[in-house]
């Protein structure tokens, strides 16, 4: 039965272009998944947008001499750009600069602030001596008080995993510039999590299935909770929306806490770009909905903890009650997919020493279905992964060009030359009822891992298909078969329709080779539909782009679809063509570290 689907995709933060790092924890696996949820018949809404409010914006903007909105609206561009090329099926791609927004910040702000889970409180903040400006907690790094890490950032250990604040750490510094940050009194309004903590546990407690990673940490993170400042001194950001703080320049609601409400405002915003306002409570408010949340590990805090305290701040469920918010009983999330960290050398890809891939130069010269593959075959899942370009060659040659890439053209290229269409099969055999159930049963196998965002496995499955296949046609020759026609077509009937079936399983996987699949096959019209640019604009407001599509009108489904005798052959092309092996030595020359 159709299910309505959320895919809440992490939200990349335009202070610069995004690296592949980036798109192998919240975009690709985020996008295998919605595509396969589509094809199965569910109803699914996915949504992002740019991250873009926060000291680092206002700091990037100095450094490039432009305005915070400026630079906000320059990389909303480039990073909006890059997700279309790479296939990502977003029904709403938006970024959290809009009145709509807003909006839905403050009055989520205002329902937890009236159910008493966010409360004024004065504390320490750190200031930049040499700007004034607030330093925000994850710009501060210093010794962990508890576990001794030396690289311990301002909100958390990430090497004990402690909720730290920027005055427990030892001997702290900006990241920014390396000084020492001044401390100073100041009141801020802090999201109060210990008395969200037991209302936390119990529902934490019925998440048996997520993945282990997430578990452990959140269960961790729920052991010593504090409550955690939402509000910061700086003058980009959402306004606080009361009575003797709205009109103060430099306080503001901090970036960490309006980006996560930004899957609510980006659902909101949807329905009424589509023309059904109340559409979006379909995802939300009806319990039957399923909500799977994307990102890297440095976010979980983020999905398993903090968005989940503040949708039960807002419906009444904390520890001490309250009144249902403004937007009724939200749903909470159902799964938060969380991958681990692809690394360059053994290291976290760092822009400032150069050591970084951007999705946008990778796309010009690679295409998009090759770094989607190696992302699902050999990306983060379950734990860091090192790419390299040799590997990256490696994978896109052997198993790419030479397993799908091959399978696909020779069985096209020998029933167009030999038939010119799809030929009958008239003498089936064991071996070729053999090929069919394998691939008839995958259909059930593959699509029970990509529900659990099994990738990996659900693309070796997928490509057990192919090697059976290929393997197939090795072993029957259909070219030495001249005098036996009616065997020669019952072979590459059994061919071509297992490459379809094939098609099938790796179409959320490679989304634009599977368009080609399809037409080389002698179908038309749309099999993997692609996102598009729209421009919209707001009122008093610039003109910005946003990613949507027509996903659900796509001819794609999730079973076996026979193929037709009779159908039209044309010769076809090579899919991914081969790489050149000296490049997994260099890598590409824009690629290259001095």
């Amino acid at each position: 039965m159709a299910s309505h689907v959320l895919t809440s995709v992490a939200w990349p933060y335009a202070n610069g272009p995004r690296h592949i790092g980036h798109v192998s924890g919240f975009g690709v696996p985020s996008d295998v998944f919605s595509r396969y949820m589509r094809m199965s018949g569910h109803n699914v809404l996915m949504v992002s947008g740019t991250d873009e409010h926060g000291t680092p914006i206002s700091v990037q903007a100095e450094a490039e001499g432009v305005t915070a909105r400026e630079l906000a609206d320059k990389y909303n561009g480039v990073i909006t750009r890059d997700l279309q090329g790479l296939g990502l099926s977003y029904d709403l791609f938006t970024r959290t600069t809009t009145r709509n927004h807003y909006r839905v910040v403050q009055e989520l702000f205002t329902a937890l602030f009236k159910n008493g889970y966010v409360v004024p409180k004065k504390a320490m903040g750190a200031i930049s001596p040499s700007t004034g400006r607030t330093l925000p907690d994850r710009y501060i790094e210093g010794t962990c008080p508890i576990c001794g890490y030396d690289n311990a950032r301002g909100d958390q250990c990430d090497n004990c995993g402690n909720q730290l604040d920027p005055i427990d750490l030892i001997n702290p510094r900006s990241r920014i510039n390396g000084e020492v940050p001044r401390f100073v009194e100041t009141e801020h309004f802090f999201l109060d999590l210990p008395a969200l903590s037991g209302s936390l546990d119990k529902w934490l407690a019925t998440k048996t299935e997520w993945r282990p990673n997430v578990l452990r940490f959140s269960h961790n993170l729920l052991a010593d909770l504090k409550p955690r400042a939402i509000t910061r001194d700086l003058d980009w950001g959402v306004p606080i929306p009361l009575d003797g703080w709205r009109d103060q320049s430099m306080k503001r609601i901090y970036v960490w806490f309006d980006a996560v409400i930004g899957y609510l405002s980006a659902s909101i915003e949807w329905a009424h770009r589509v023309g059904y306002p109340d559409a979006w409570k379909q995802w939300w408010l009806d319990p039957e909905a399923q909500g799977y949340y994307f990102m890297g590990k440095d976010n979980i805090v983020f999905h398993s903890v903090i968005w989940p305290a503040i949708l039960l701040g807002q419906n009444g469920q904390g520890d001490h009650g309250g009144e249902v918010g403004p937007f009724g009983t939200l749903n909470l999330p159902s799964e938060v997919v969380s991958s681990e960290f692809l690394t360059m050398s053994g290291s976290k890809f760092s822009t400032s020493r150069g050591q970084v891939i951007y999705v946008g130069d990778f796309l010009r010269d690679f295409g998009p279905d090759a770094l989607r593959y190696f992302i699902a075959v050999a990306g983060p899942e379950n734990q860091d992964t090192d790419f390299t370009w040799a590997e990256f060659v490696r994978r896109t040659n052997f198993e790419l060009a030479n397993e799908w890439g091959n399978l696909v053209n020779r069985s096209v290229s020998m029933a167009h030359r030999q038939v010119g269409a799809v030929p009958e099969a008239n003498d089936r055999r064991d071996v070729d009822h053999d090929l069919l159930a394998l691939s008839r049963t995958a259909f059930d196998e593959v699509g029970a891992l990509l529900r659990r965002s099994r990738f990996k496995q659900a693309m070796a499955e997928s490509m057990r298909v192919v090697n059976a296949a290929n393997k197939y046609i090795s072993d029957q020759e259909p070219w030495k078969l001249r005098h036996d026609p009616v065997r020669r077509d019952t072979v590459l009937h059994t061919a071509l329709q297992v490459v379809s079936d094939a098609n099938t399983l790796l179409t959320p996987f490679l989304p634009h080779a599977a368009q080609k699949v399809h037409e080389a096959l002698g179908r038309d019209g749309i099999w993997a539909a692609q996102p598009e640019i729209h421009t919209v604009s707001e009122e008093d407001g610039p003109d910005y782009p946003v990613l949507m599509g027509q996903y659900a009108a796509e001819q794609a489904r999730w079973e076996s679809v026979p193929i037709t005798p009779g159908t039209p052959l044309q010769k076809p092309t090579p899919l991914f063509p081969k790489l050149d092996e000296s490049l997994g030595e260099t890598g590409p020359d824009w690629a290259r570290l001095d």
